[in-house]
């Protein structure tokens, strides 16, 4: 497909209202769920990278890929016939307290595609300039965010995690301030925009903010979007929708979080910033910010400097505060349920289902046929706590279990997973070995062979992460003009589960020099 012939109808902006107020300022936006805003030009847009696979099943040839129109449009430096971007307004809770109203301070909405493929797809951009939910920013986005959220999201894609997706990444030629960790070191970096692709980027925030102005009518409109859109099977006939259909929606957007949340929790994912704002209604995992990777195992681990102190966004927190951002959902659409007993219902079967979800899931990363109950989770709790007592890198133990066998030395099999080998105590050493014990006669009990089981394994445990380091060492490298780390990268991801013996040193644990490094262990909110 080339450029002038892309498939863009008008979906979301013909069945939700707008801001009548073009103006591209800083304000209260009511009764509106977006507002029509142009990126903001930039001097000397290049393209770095864009998503072959992706692009291909969007429509988009790689001739089109290629051309200078093309990066022209993902930079946000120009437009074509037909688009009217639009930035989407939503509030939101932040790390707890309600912040009002946010919206797309730095992303502007380019189109709605509909595709041959993946159906209706809206590309985004990231980073393209100040929008009238920008508050005090400038609506742009750094190098070093840009390339996270793009190899970020496409990583977790090839992990089989529902997330947003990048199409490209462009470099704008524009410079700006930012205080990294803010210390008062602020530097000026290079300016980028990420295309970023969803079948919807409304949030849970994009129904609160209404509700929280008392304007029923609004919730109740993007509800019915949502269903009509994203959950055509719930659509009523004749469109007659009453509680009973909301009630049904409910439980489908609080059965996809839970998906997301248990596929986090499988590959040792912290998205570090579980505001409401940045909640999807489809259940996929969206806004790349502060997120890290579980190198040692530390439930309590958290990569968002903000929060260092509370923990909020913890690893091992991820569920609860879910449950708590759906809690806020469920507030937001009560008056179209005008009960408070089915919506606790719903709830309390989110708590139930997502336990369920995490067991069957546990059993898989074990090699298990099928959860047996409260002997395995025995197994999954002590295994959890002899990886916390001493640091053990989360992703190569689980990679490693998948092929140890009777009878091998467990302090040579997994030695290569110990952070400081010196945490080894004999105490240690005999409950490993314990563990293992019990691990052994609980895979005799399913009969499987030693190769299923390590195909199995291996099938829901990666070997390959985005680990920061790793990020950290594309960024410093394409902050000098070099692309070449950001594409190994990317290309190593697209098969995460696979051997790859040719790039073996990616799967290795965070190097000493990494722990404490800025971008490799803490990360800010900073773009």
């Amino acid at each position: 497909m080339l450029l002038n012939n892309l498939n863009i109808p008008p979906r979301l902006n013909a069945q939700l209202p707008a801001d009548p107020n073009t103006e591209n300022s800083c304000r209260s936006v009511e009764n509106a769920v977006y507002s029509w805003v142009d990126p903001t030009p930039t001097s000397q847009p290049t393209l770095i990278n864009f998503n072959h696979q992706l692009a291909e099943q969007l429509g988009f040839s790689d001739e089109a890929c290629q051309s200078a129109l093309f990066t022209q449009l993902m930079s946000g430096n120009a437009l074509l016939e037909g688009l009217k971007p639009y930035a989407l307004c939503y509030g939101g809770h932040q790390f707890g307290q309600w912040a009002g109203q946010l919206g797309d301070g730095r992303a502007i909405n380019l189109a709605e595609l509909k595709t041959d493929q993946l159906g209706y797809q809206t590309l985004q951009l990231k980073g393209a300039g100040k929008t009238p939910y920008s508050r005090r920013a400038d609506g742009l986005a750094v190098l070093r965010s840009s390339i996270r959220e793009y190899l970020c999201s496409e990583a977790m894609f090839n992990l089989g995690i529902p997330t947003t997706r990048a199409l490209s990444l462009c470099l704008t030629g524009d410079q700006v301030i930012r205080d990294k960790m803010y210390d008062g070191n602020a530097e000026f970096e290079p300016c980028a925009v990420v295309c970023r692709v969803s079948g919807s980027f409304l949030r849970f925030g994009s129904i609160q903010l209404p509700a929280s102005r008392g304007d029923e009518k609004l919730v109740k409109q993007l509800v019915e979007f949502s269903i009509n859109n994203d959950y055509p099977h719930l659509k009523p006939e004749n469109d007659n929708f009453t509680s009973e259909t909301y009630l049904s929606w409910f439980k489908a957007v609080c059965a996809n979080t839970a998906t997301m949340i248990v596929n986090w929790m499988r590959v040792g994912f912290v998205h570090g910033v579980m505001n409401t704002d940045n909640m999807s209604l489809i259940g996929e995992t969206i806004d790349y910010g502060p997120y890290g990777w579980i190198d040692d195992f530390d439930l309590g681990w958290t990569p968002n400097t903000t929060d260092e102190g509370q923990k909020r966004y913890r690893f091992g927190g991820q569920f609860q505060v879910s449950q708590w951002n759906l809690f806020q959902l469920a507030n937001a659409i009560f008056p179209l349920i005008g009960e408070v007993e089915p919506l606790q219902s719903i709830m309390s079967d989110y708590a139930i289902s997502y336990e369920s979800q995490w067991q069957q899931m546990m059993a898989s990363k074990l090699g298990f046929k099928d959860y047996q109950g409260i002997t395995d989770l025995h197994i999954f709790q002590s295994l959890e706590k002899l990886l916390s007592e001493v640091e053990t890198d989360m992703t190569l133990f689980y990679r490693s279990l998948a092929s140890f066998e009777p009878g091998t030395d467990p302090t040579i099999h997994f030695e290569h997973c110990y952070y400081q080998p010196q945490q080894l105590s004999e105490r240690y050493l005999s409950e490993l070995n314990a563990w293992l014990q019990r691990y052994q006669a609980r895979l005799s009990f399913d009969g499987l062979s030693p190769e299923i089981r390590l195909s199995n394994m291996n099938k829901v445990n990666p070997k390959y992460v985005l680990r920061n380091y790793l990020s950290q060492q594309a960024i410093e490298r394409a902050e000098q003009g070099d692309y070449s780390e950001l594409e190994t990268l990317k290309l190593i991801l697209t098969n995460p589960y696979d051997e790859q013996p040719d790039y073996d040193h990616y799967a290795q644990k965070r190097p000493d020099w990494a722990r404490d490094k800025v971008g490799c262990s803490m990360l800010s909110c900073s773009s």
